[in-house]
């Protein structure tokens, strides 16, 4: 049965296996060949290699006749490019190569937001032997002004539907409680990432409250501390909510509430870079694969691919560099869609796995900052409304952070970051300000635009191995909650490239498979 060849099958990971990339000749500067199986959006290896010159060589300019002391320095400059490419001379390269990535790594991870940069420490973390994977990170926007992270309002809860996004959740909560057990560096002063931990309150009308009472319960089972509490509960804790249509609320008692993304990410990159992770500014462009054709049980044919060699085209140039590699990371986020794409992943018959894509892509969500003097004060949590307007503190001065995700029909164009002020008005403000009375009077002091690699399927994660393009790994289609379980992930991913299996938290229902299958992992709760 296919199902059964879904289901994993992988044995030993494929870095624990030694499964290494294939040594060969510098390649520096080479050119897109023109080879390749036409259609199928991937090359095979192949031995036709254009080469594209860096450009003209040195050009030796005739200015007259030389003195004697312009000769001798020009004698000694030509000596010291002469010793400088000598065994055991002084390097000092006669082109510079720093902004490309290596020819060679174990490991490419597609994408520098905290779930990439969390796959690589973790991969470093639990490598067997200190500095036996080469990990390379590759991120296009490295100002991350465009980043999922830094662009979010960087909540952390465990108040979801499935038990699989409550470990993650709790896992990651006592990660970022210990940031500096994990992410300390050596000489570098310790992280603050600013956690609130006042929790979040969800609000359910009557239609929602019997689902509510049976998320609480599974939320309990996993060690979740949240609470149930009546309208009148609520009108006494939280006396500035109008609790008008709330059948039934849920909050967050502990480990709940918000942090600074930004310092999470910094901490990341700072930890990995101390551990020996590599960075390349650049996008991936294009993958070269070999095939391998198969029957299934059932008789359905299928072809199995490898990665060899990923193409990243530098930035602010037309050149890429070839990088030979065992493993790919799809950590591209909102882009992870296209990344499949350029492995062949979705490019087949529709109705089969050969032709199964990857669901996940860029949703664009607003997020508004707002002052309202007389707004909830210092106890407020994370408040998610029924009609799906939230909001929550920043900082001390009266200002709140919230947005509402819009529906199906009036999803935004993804093709900017604009944001469209209109919307608060008409779709956001009306629900806060009946909800809590004083916004009513609130003034909008700035907003920005960011994205969610949403997951169209079910809106949760794919994690683990592609079951065709066997040494591609998905971290992704988080759907707005990939900040937040990000520690957890990239230990999840790691665990699998390295033992073949998830082994701390059981992920299997975010495997690829399930959409070729038709298993959703229906999440209830996204906000």
């Amino acid at each position: 049965m296919l199902r059964g060849a879904l289901w994993f099958g992988l044995g030993p990971g494929l870095l624990g296996r030694g499964l290494g990339t294939h040594r060969g000749g510098s390649t520096l500067g080479k050119a897109e060949g023109s080879g390749g199986c036409r259609g199928s959006g991937v090359s095979p290896v192949s031995s036709h290699v254009t080469f594209r010159t860096r450009g003209p060589g040195p050009r030796w300019e005739d200015s007259g006749s030389l003195g004697a002391g312009d000769w001798d320095g020009k004698v000694s400059e030509f000596k010291k490019k002469i010793q400088s490419i000598l065994p055991g001379g002084a390097r000092s390269p006669l082109c510079d190569t720093s902004h490309l990535p290596p020819e060679h790594s174990d490991v490419v991870i597609v994408g520098g937001g905290v779930v990439g940069l969390s796959v690589a420490y973790w991969l470093k973390r639990l490598e067997k032997q200190q500095g036996a994977i080469r990990v390379l990170v590759v991120e296009r926007d490295h100002t991350y002004s465009q980043a999922s992270t830094v662009l979010s309002v960087g909540g952390i809860r465990q108040q979801f539907s499935l038990p699989e996004n409550i470990q993650l959740s709790l896992f990651s909560v006592e990660f970022l409680r210990n940031i500096n057990e994990y992410l300390a560096v050596v000489d570098d002063p310790p992280l603050d990432l600013q956690f609130n931990p006042s929790g979040y309150l969800f609000l359910a009308s009557e239609e929602g409250a019997t689902i509510m009472e049976n998320n609480v319960k599974v939320q309990r089972q996993e060690g979740a501390k949240v609470c149930l509490m009546s309208p009148e509960q609520l009108r006494k804790k939280f006396p500035w909510i109008n609790t008008e249509g709330v059948a039934l609320a849920s909050y967050g008692l502990e480990n709940e509430g918000w942090f600074d993304p930004w310092c999470l990410l910094q901490g990341l990159r700072r930890k990995v870079q101390s551990m020996g992770v590599l960075f390349c500014h650049g996008e991936v462009t294009r993958f070269v694969s070999s095939s391998n054709h198969m029957e299934t049980a059932s008789g359905e044919k299928v072809t199995l691919k490898r990665i060899h060699e990923v193409h990243v085209k530098v930035d602010h140039s037309q050149e890429y560099q070839p990088v030979e590699c065992a493993v790919v990371v799809n950590a591209a986020g909102a882009w992870s869609g296209r990344i499949a794409e350029l492995a062949g992943i979705g490019k087949g018959p529709p109705g089969t796995l050969q032709g199964t894509k990857l669901p996940v892509e860029p949703r664009k969500r607003y997020v508004y900052l707002w002052h309202c003097p007389q707004g909830p004060g210092l106890e407020a949590p994370l408040v998610a409304d029924p009609s799906g307007a939230y909001f929550r503190r920043e900082g001390l001065g009266n200002n709140y952070l919230g947005g509402c995700s819009p529906s199906e029909e009036e999803e935004p164009d993804p093709g900017n970051l604009e944001v469209d002020h209109d919307f608060f008005q008409e779709k956001v403000w009306p629900h806060l300000a009946r909800r809590v009375p004083a916004f009513e009077a609130l003034k909008v002091r700035r907003a920005w635009a960011g994205y969610y690699d949403y997951n169209t399927f079910d809106q949760n994660g794919v994690v683990g191995p592609h079951p065709l393009v066997v040494n591609m790994y998905f971290a992704t289609g988080f759907s707005g909650h990939g900040l937040q379980q990000a520690p957890a992930v990239g230990r999840a991913v790691a665990e699998v490239m390295l033992e073949g299996r998830f082994q701390t938290i059981n992920l299997s229902p975010f495997l690829f498979s399930r959409f070729y299958l038709g298993e959703k992992a229906q999440e209830r709760y996204i906000i």
